[in-house]
């Protein structure tokens, strides 16, 4: 159906590969909204880069428990892929209180301590992506790929370009739009693709 639209009122439109055809039509399937035919943005071989870190044992960090619910567990657990949501941990309301900063940024912090191979989904806190672009460029990060679909007004389309415009390899919609929903969709729908991405 969501291709049959497409092809009624968008004749010339083409994706750009197999994977990014499936991705995009996952997220309007889980959001009914055609407008991330054109909004979602792919930068440093994103794609790629996801598919090594669940091929590798790596680690997700998301910014909701909501966004970590969506996600496959049982596909992530046949990998071996770790998944984790600090936002609640003790720690974090720790860090927050005394560095006076958000859990968002204080979970960033957290799992950057973590030496495992790690990617970042962020479906609802600008003020993650944001801490994430600046450990990064202080080294003080490495974040080998991060989804970053934060959804409302203050910031969370701000926050999406400046990652887009980073040199973090990333997958974001450039728009206010987004939310958890999109967050987990977007990792799933690679999950299940993993045989049409060429390389490791």
């Amino acid at each position: 159906m969501i291709q049959d639209e497409i092809n009624e009122t968008r004749p010339d439109y083409k994706f750009n590969s197999e994977i990014e055809a499936a991705i995009i039509k996952r997220a309007i399937h889980t959001t009914a909204d055609f407008d991330y035919l054109d909004t979602l943005s792919f930068t440093g071989d994103a794609i790629k880069k996801v598919k090594h870190v669940l091929t590798h044992q790596g680690v997700i960090y998301t910014d909701t428990t909501m966004a970590l619910s969506g996600i496959n567990k049982r596909k992530l657990e046949e990998l071996g892929v770790q998944y984790h949501c600090l936002i609640a941990e003790p720690a974090t309301f720790k860090l927050a209180a005394d560095r006076g900063i958000t859990r968002s940024m204080a979970a960033i912090k957290l799992a950057a301590q973590d030496d495992t191979e790690k990617m970042f989904v962020v479906g609802n806190a600008p003020t993650a992506l944001y801490k994430i672009i600046d450990m990064q460029q202080a080294g003080k990060l490495d974040a080998k790929v991060v989804i970053g679909v934060p959804v409302g007004f203050v910031e969370a389309k701000e926050s999406k370009v400046a990652l887009d415009e980073s040199e973090i390899p990333s997958i974001v919609n450039i728009d206010r739009k987004g939310g958890s929903n999109l967050a987990a969709a977007l990792v799933n729908a690679i999950l299940y693709n993993l045989d049409i991405i060429e390389g490791d």
